[in-house]
């Protein structure tokens, strides 16, 4: 893996390129001279979290032959007030359809988040990861 990152002005904005010439934007927080031209970097390692997991999910879910009539995870994370301000908690709220198969998802959702999702496999063991699903 070759990943490029670029200053994107004279602030605190970056772009980062991998090898394919696809991009993602990052900035910092407004109180620090960020301008909102892109996700803070703790932002954009919890949603990196959820797309992998969500990855391993549909993918589990596929294999098994079902199909989501929904599907949409909402992150809540907890950092410390230390500096480095690591996270101190992530929480995925994984939502589905009301026809959608409830058990299915929760065992793919489990077998993610503990076993296959390289990005959570990647954090550090004292971050409190926990995870639910619920019907929309």
């Amino acid at each position: 893996m070759k990943i490029k990152l670029n200053r994107l002005n004279e602030k605190l904005a970056f772009q980062a390129e991998n090898e394919e010439g696809i991009t993602a934007n990052f900035d910092a927080n407004p109180a620090i001279g960020g301008e909102g031209l892109g996700l803070r970097p703790m932002e954009m390692l919890a949603a990196s979290m959820a797309s992998c997991a969500s990855i391993d999910v549909l993918l589990i879910l596929k294999k098994k032959r079902i199909e989501l009539s929904h599907y949409q995870i909402e992150i809540q994370a907890k950092r410390l007030d230390t500096v480095p301000a690591a996270f101190q908690s992530i929480h995925l709220f994984f939502l589905i359809g009301q026809d959608d198969p409830i058990e299915q998802v929760e065992k793919a959702v489990q077998l993610s988040v503990e076993k296959y999702c390289s990005v959570s496999a990647s954090l550090s063991k004292e971050i409190e990861i926990t995870y639910r699903v619920e019907k929309e």
